[in-house]
C-alpha cells in the first residue's frame, strides 16, 4: 500500500498502540487512516496515534482479510512442504512500524522443524527484535505462533524471543537495506 486511505470502522474492534502495544478499543465510528497493509495486519493511524489492528479485523476496515499461503495448500504434509511453508508464514509477519517482514529485517535467528508422529510437526522459531524494549515484541511472536498453528501438520509451535546477539541494520537483507533506505 503506497497511499493513505481513511475509512470509518464499521464495528468495534481491538487495537494495539505501537510501539507500547497497549490494547485499546476502537469504536464504531471512528475515523482511522490506513499507513501499512501488510501481512494480512493493519498499522493504522488511530486517534493521532500509531496502531496495529488485526487480520481477523479487516472487515471492520472494509477490507478482506488476505488468506495466508498454507489456506491455499493442498499437498502432502512432509517434513519439506511443512518447512517451506514456515518460511512462507514467517515472512507475512511484519513489525508494523516497518514495511519489511521479520525474515528479511534478519530477525529470525534459528528455526527448526521436528517430527513429533505422523504428519504431525513442532515447529520452534527463535526470534529478536530491532529494539529490546520493543512493547510490539510480544505481539509479533504471537502473531508468528498463530500463523505457524494454521499450517497442515503443525501440532504445536514455540516462538522464543532472544537478544543475544543484539540486531543491527547488518542483518538485514541487501532488499530491506534498500527498501528502507538503509544502504
Amino acid at each position: 500500500m503506497t497511499e493513505r486511505e481513511t475509512v470509518v470502522l464499521s464495528r468495534d474492534c481491538k487495537a494495539l498502540f505501537v510501539p507500547l502495544g497497549i490494547q485499546v478499543n476502537a469504536k464504531k465510528g471512528t475515523e482511522v487512516t490506513l499507513l501499512q497493509q501488510l501481512g494480512g495486519s493493519y498499522t493504522v493511524l488511530l486517534e493521532g496515534q500509531m496502531a496495529r489492528i488485526d487480520a481477523k479485523d479487516a472487515d471492520a476496515l472494509g477490507k478482506t482479510r488476505v488468506p495466508l499461503p498454507a489456506e491455499n495448500f493442498h499437498g502432502a504434509v512432509s517434513q519439506q512442504a511443512v518447512e517451506d511453508l514456515v518460511w512462507q508464514h514467517l515472512r507475512t509477519c511484519y513489525d508494523p512500524e516497518i514495511p519489511v517482514d521479520i525474515v528479511e529485517l534478519g530477525l529470525i535467528y534459528g528455526c527448526d522443524v521436528e517430527s513429533i508422529g505422523k504428519d504431525r510437526y513442532r515447529v520452534e522459531v527463535k526470534m529478536t527484535l530491532t529494539a529490546p524494549g520493543c512493547g510490539m515484541g510480544d505481539v509479533i511472536a504471537e502473531d508468528v505462533k498463530e500463523k505457524l498453528l494454521v499450517i497442515p501438520g503443525v501440532a504445536d509451535a514455540a516462538v522464543e524471543v532472544v537478544l543475544d546477539p543484539p540486531w543491527t541494520a547488518d542483518m538485514m537483507s541487501e532488499a530491506a537495506r534498500l527498501q528502507t533506505g538503509m544502504m
